[in-house]
């Protein structure tokens, strides 16, 4: 039905592009098959008036004209319903460039680079990237290594929940999740999945590198509002830990945990290889700390070093 849908749109758009004059009603129905197999005037009228509104939605600009006798045509004029040449200077299209090398490992790679190729056939200059001089051999990137990122990202854009198996970090065993995906983020390295729990009523972030086995499509529509990406985002940084309430009071061994003190707002060095560093602490910090491992130790609050403890204590189980 899509596919048939899809054609008759084509055909509708083709006919209206092509002509010169209005066409009426009664020409279009003789040159579209799929409407000469309309049951009936009524059931054509319908599907013309829906087919006229989706191509109209989609950009295409329909005009309506009446003739002398009072009937009504339509076209579509081309000068209308072009787009105006892409003009980009040096330094636009280097921008572009920069942009398409950051998806290499994703499955926006090919778009990207498709992209790219069309805008050079028209014309895009091909210059020397500024930025390479400025960055030398680094070279953007958002790592994507995670299986469930690519389904994730579909469900994303058609707005279909999904089903998958979710880890906590200071969970023994995974759990089944039915969540209505809203987008996905990058965050300091890792990929986060921000969405309505359906069996929880709630809002929620995953993380992407705790779900385990495949994601599944669920057949429905979505049952709560999604709110704008912006207020998304902000979840995710929050529920990642970059929104600080509070300060942490932290051991750091020598040498280790840069990116802790580079966020540390103190630093005190206590000798013995190890310093005393104060962060701010905000909603996942207890799961970053867990990855520095032995390098780090939670002096207070005393919530966040038992979260820290159960978070390992969870690991060294497995």
């Amino acid at each position: 039905m899509a596919i048939a849908k899809a054609e008759r749109l084509m055909n509708l758009a083709l006919c209206l592009l092509g002509t010169r004059r209005p066409l009426s009603k009664r020409e279009l129905r003789g040159s579209i098959e799929a409407y000469l197999e309309a049951g009936s005037d009524e059931s054509f009228n319908r599907m013309f008036e829906r087919d006229k509104d989706d191509l109209r939605e989609l950009g295409l600009v329909i005009e309506t004209v009446e003739s002398l006798d009072g009937d009504a045509g339509y076209l579509a004029r081309r000068d209308s319903n072009r787009l105006p040449p892409v003009a980009l200077d040096a330094e636009e299209a280097a921008a572009l460039g920069l942009a398409a090398k950051v998806w290499q490992q994703a499955r926006l790679a090919g778009a990207a680079s498709g992209a790219l190729q069309k805008l050079r056939a028209a014309g895009m200059p091909e210059a020397e990237d500024p930025y390479a001089v400025q960055h030398g051999a680094l070279e953007p990137r958002i790592p994507v290594h995670e299986a469930a990122f690519e389904p994730l990202m579909l469900a994303c854009r058609d707005r279909r929940p999904v089903i998958f198996d979710y880890r906590k970090a200071n969970a023994a065993r995974p759990e089944a999740r039915q969540v209505e995906p809203w987008t996905l983020e990058c965050w300091r390295g890792h990929w986060y999945l921000a969405g309505w729990d359906r069996e929880r009523g709630a809002e929620r972030v995953f993380r992407l590198s705790r779900i385990t086995g495949k994601v599944r499509s669920r057949p429905g529509v979505f049952t709560a509002e999604v709110p704008d990406v912006v207020t998304v985002r902000e979840t995710v940084e929050t529920w990642a830990g970059e929104t600080a309430t509070r300060s942490a009071r932290i051991r750091l061994r020598s040498g280790a945990g840069y990116p802790l003190r580079s966020r540390a707002t103190a630093v005190r060095e206590l000798g013995d290889g190890w310093d005393e560093l104060e962060i701010p602490y905000g909603h996942g910090l207890d799961a970053w700390l867990v990855e520095f491992g032995p390098d780090v130790i939670v002096l207070e609050p005393v919530d966040l070093r038992a979260d820290v403890v159960d978070r390992l204590r969870a690991v060294a189980k497995d």
